[in-house]
């Protein structure tokens, strides 16, 4: 199983001259607490809701003057969409991460894999399973 075919492929992005309002409102219009920063196709940012509060808000920042090019996590870290999910929680755990972009063999922007994605999958696994035992284990008449 590869992380393609688990990543969500409908990512909400941002420009890195997008001011820090911009961003929110599109969080909030889209219901995400992320956006990836693009230039082209290719992700060079990641900003999280917690980041415009701490690092804009909390500092009395004005949101509507603030670049998002000036408060994004930019050292992305970002798994293949072939990779095997073994590799992408890998990554999560080693980077104490709940986000990794994913991307083609280009380096373009092709998804993201949450932690939340994980757990559901996981969640599908053990509902398998629990009904796979419920099968296997009928006392035979």
């Amino acid at each position: 199983m590869s992380v393609g075919e688990y990543c969500v492929r409908k990512v909400v992005t941002a420009g890195p001259e997008d001011t820090v309002h911009t961003a929110a409102q599109r969080m909030a219009q889209h219901e995400v607490g992320a956006l990836v920063i693009t230039e082209g196709r290719k992700p060079v940012g990641i900003v999280t809701d917690r980041d415009l509060v701490m690092r804009v808000l909390v500092q009395g920042d004005n949101p509507q003057m603030v670049a998002l090019r000036t408060v994004m996590t930019n050292n992305l870290v970002c798994v293949s969409e072939h990779a095997a999910l073994e590799e992408a929680v890998s990554r999560l755990r080693t980077y104490h991460l709940r986000r990794l972009v994913v991307v083609n063999e280009a380096g373009e922007l092709v998804g993201v894999f949450t932690l939340d994605d994980l757990l559901k999958l996981m969640g599908e696994y053990q509902e398998t399973l629990a009904n796979w035992m419920r099968v296997a284990c009928r006392p035979r008449e």
